[in-house]
């Protein structure tokens, strides 16, 4: 029985950490329509996200492969049930990865009009709607005995789907503003910092609610309630989200930005964690949920892929922290000298 522990376990991690590193390209992306005030702006910001995006996403696919493989029975509920949530987060990051590849393919203030609003929909889309994916996901969605949603889009846009979506449009905001600090000077740097600054209070005010909510809507502190010592995940994220404030004040914006991957990390967890075992809770009656032992694959395909994770997964994370080493400087006046943005 440890194998679908273990694999549900990695299942959250990834999806922490795909939104602990993406998140700052879709707050980017979302913020750059405020944040930019000309051209040399808006190609400061693509090149402050040009080099880590599409090594981000890796990270998406993952998650979703890990699902697939280790989950099939939950893959293809959700899949089918949510087809038109999971196509619109599909086709709008689709959207982003067009965008920054075409904006510079012609030399037309239209033409980069046009896929700047691309960018902006394909960064703000994605961070709303994982939010209000999760928050459903930890709410109970109405799953019936067959594995049929009986619902539609609609019904995943109810109170508690909507704060985890601004939850999550607040954190990515606030992590894309304080990477926009660590990557600028001069004007850039300083309106980057001071929205940090301003979005701080919001997120953690959205925080809050969003933690009452969940108290009010879910279950998801009943696993903590059996197991205190599982605390300390939801007391890092506040620590970490306090700390974030304090690394402002000073001006110490890696160490700020390092502080809101840990509460974005955190602040995930806290949700899969409550979660366990269930991967779809059903709303109609909890012997219908999909969870880690009644939707994994074999044990002999867990053992396989876990094989398989030990091995290519560290690859995956040396590649990543090569690229960011290598990157790790502002962007300079001679990252501009080429148009493209990557």
């Amino acid at each position: 029985m440890m194998l679908p522990i273990i694999w549900f376990v990695l299942w959250g991690v990834l999806w922490a950490v795909y939104f602990m590193l993406d998140g700052f390209d879709l707050g980017l992306g979302t913020l750059m329509p405020f944040l930019a005030k000309d051209e040399s702006d808006r190609r400061v910001i693509h090149r402050a996200m040009g080099p880590f995006w599409d090594g981000n996403e890796v990270w998406l696919i993952t998650a979703g492969g890990v699902t697939f493989a280790a989950f099939p029975t939950t893959y293809a509920v959700m899949f089918s049930g949510l087809y038109s949530a999971l196509m619109l987060i599909l086709f709008a990051l689709i959207l982003r990865g067009v965008s920054l590849a075409f904006r510079g393919e012609v030399d037309d203030p239209r033409w980069r009009r046009l896929w700047d609003t691309g960018l902006f929909l394909g960064s703000f889309l994605p961070a709303l709607l994982f939010g209000v994916a999760f928050a459903n996901l930890f709410k109970g969605l109405p799953i019936d005995a067959e594995g049929i949603f009986q619902g539609n889009l609609l019904t995943l846009l109810n109170p508690y789907g909507l704060a985890g979506g601004l939850l999550f449009v607040l954190l990515f905001l606030h992590h894309g503003s304080l990477w926009l600090a660590v990557k600028t000077r001069g004007d850039l740097h300083r309106r980057a910092a001071h929205l940090a600054a301003k979005i701080w209070p919001w997120l953690t005010g959205m925080a809050v609610i969003f933690l009452l909510a969940s108290r009010r809507w879910t279950t998801l502190f009943d696993n903590y309630a059996d197991q205190p010592v599982l605390l300390l995940i939801p007391l890092v994220a506040v620590a970490a989200l306090i700390t974030v404030r304090a690394f402002i004040k000073r001006a110490q914006w890696w160490k700020a930005w390092f502080a809101s991957s840990l509460t974005i990390v955190g602040i995930t967890l806290f949700g899969v964690v409550g979660l366990f075992p269930d991967l779809l809770k059903s709303s109609l009656n909890p012997a219908y949920s999909l969870t880690a032992y009644n939707s994994s694959s074999s044990p002999l395909t867990l053992k396989i892929m876990l094989g398989v994770a030990l091995t290519f997964v560290p690859l995956v994370i040396a590649y990543q922290v090569w690229v960011y080493f290598l990157f790790k400087g502002k962007v300079s006046p001679e990252d501009l000298a080429r148009e493209e943005g990557y």
